[in-house]
């Protein structure tokens, strides 16, 4: 059975993931001691789809790698198995392919549960029908211009809305299915 598969992300009210140059500043943001859920869905999952530019922000910040435990597939067509540190082989793997494939490697592996990370990986997943739910985190600020959570679809992609939050910090966070 294919993994069920998410996307838990946060994007600026007019709807950009980052600044055009990537950079994620105005996430900074004051939450008190709220996560937003986090902590709860990446208990969820198993297994992530992150992409590649993703990845390597990741790997490059400085910080401990976050997803300890869980199996990292990366799509990329430029890294291969001997780009990943040492420290993470065994959790992160290189492969290519469409989301459909990458979905049947970790449906193989027994994964039942996918977090779905990175912008263009979100959109590659969404246009080919295989994103089951969207956890939308909308931080109370307008940045201009940037990288878009969405991009171009073929056609309408229908989303039943389940629930939306709203905390004191002003983050507006809402959780969608995608129709079938």
């Amino acid at each position: 059975m294919k993994p069920k598969t998410s996307v838990y992300i946060a994007t600026s009210v007019d709807g950009f993931i980052a600044r055009p140059d990537g950079g994620l500043d105005w996430l900074e943001h004051d939450s008190g001691n709220d996560d937003y859920g986090f902590h709860g869905f990446i208990a969820s999952v198993d297994s992530m789809i992150l992409g590649r530019a993703t990845y390597e922000q990741v790997l490059g910040s400085g910080v401990e790698w976050p997803y300890t435990g869980k199996h990292v597939i990366v799509p990329s067509t430029t890294l291969s198995a001997g780009d990943v540190p040492e420290e993470l082989r065994g959790e992160v793997e290189i492969a290519s392919g469409e989301p459909s494939e990458l979905l049947a490697i970790l449906e193989r592996q027994g994964f039942k549960h996918a977090y779905v990370d990175g912008g263009v990986t979100i959109q590659r997943f969404l246009r080919a029908g295989m994103i089951d739910e969207l956890t939308i985190t909308y931080i109370p600020v307008l940045i201009g211009d940037g990288i878009p959570l969405f991009g171009a679809l073929d056609g309408d992609i229908k989303v039943r809305h389940l629930s939306t939050n709203s905390f004191d910090s002003g983050i507006v966070q809402s959780l969608y299915q995608v129709a079938r």
